[in-house]
């Protein structure tokens, strides 16, 4: 009986010994897994947090961007309103000039714009009734005065002599085609200026119209002016 309780106590002994060897593994396995999970999750921890901070950083820079932007686009609206009241001024001006100054202007476009000295001209219903017709006169003159020979002072410094001058320039204005503007009964809704029509052909100088195709040329001279720094 002893040489049996021996050897169960050697089979337990070694069982024990056995168990304490897989418990030990089973431990180092253990704290092998957990301290290995636990470097994983810090590497993903910090993995996230180190994509959260480019995140924000990218996010930060889109907006900064897109902040500039919006000032940008902000300050361009602010020079192009800057600009369109500078025109618009101008445009003011130009239908506000004194009566002399106005009829001398609207000549000047007159006979820059004529190239048979026979057109109508077109005024807005109000010009037409204030100066329509002496800027016809004035531009007719002038488009006589350059054909037609001039008379000597001494002739035309007379009543006498001034009728001649008169008679002759009307005749060169008969003969030679040019001084034969008219003064158009039809009107047209436009601030100042006129519309020059010879046949079928309309030459528009309206004022609002000048002033919108000088401001595509001279637009960018005028903001340099109006806005250096």
């Amino acid at each position: 009986m002893e040489g049996i309780e021996k050897i169960t106590a050697k089979i337990a002994q070694d069982a024990q010994a056995e168990i304490n060897a897989l418990t030990a593994e089973t431990d180092e396995k253990v704290k092998a897994i957990q301290t290995n999970a636990e470097h994983q999750a810090q590497q993903e921890a910090n993995e996230i947090v180190e994509k959260g901070r480019n995140a924000a950083g990218e996010r930060l820079q889109r907006l900064s961007s897109a902040s500039q932007m919006e000032r940008r686009k902000l300050e361009l609206a602010a020079k192009q309103e800057v600009l369109g009241e500078a025109f618009s001024l101008a445009l003011e001006k130009l239908c506000s000039l004194p009566e002399k100054e106005y009829i001398a202007l609207l000549t000047k476009l007159v006979l820059e714009a004529s190239s048979s000295g026979k057109e109508q001209l077109i005024f807005s219903q109000k010009d037409r009734v204030t100066v329509g017709k002496q800027v016809v006169i004035a531009a007719n003159e002038a488009l006589v005065k350059g054909r037609a020979p001039a008379l000597p002072e001494e002739v035309t410094r007379s009543k006498v002599g001034a009728l001649v001058d008169k008679l002759v320039h009307s005749t060169a204005a008969v003969v030679t085609g040019a001084g034969m503007l008219t003064l158009s009964e039809e009107t047209r809704d436009i601030r100042g200026g006129f519309i020059m029509v010879d046949g079928d052909v309309e030459i528009n100088c309206a004022f609002e119209t000048l002033v919108r195709l000088q401001r595509e040329q001279m637009e960018k001279k005028v903001a340099d002016t109006l806005f250096q720094s």
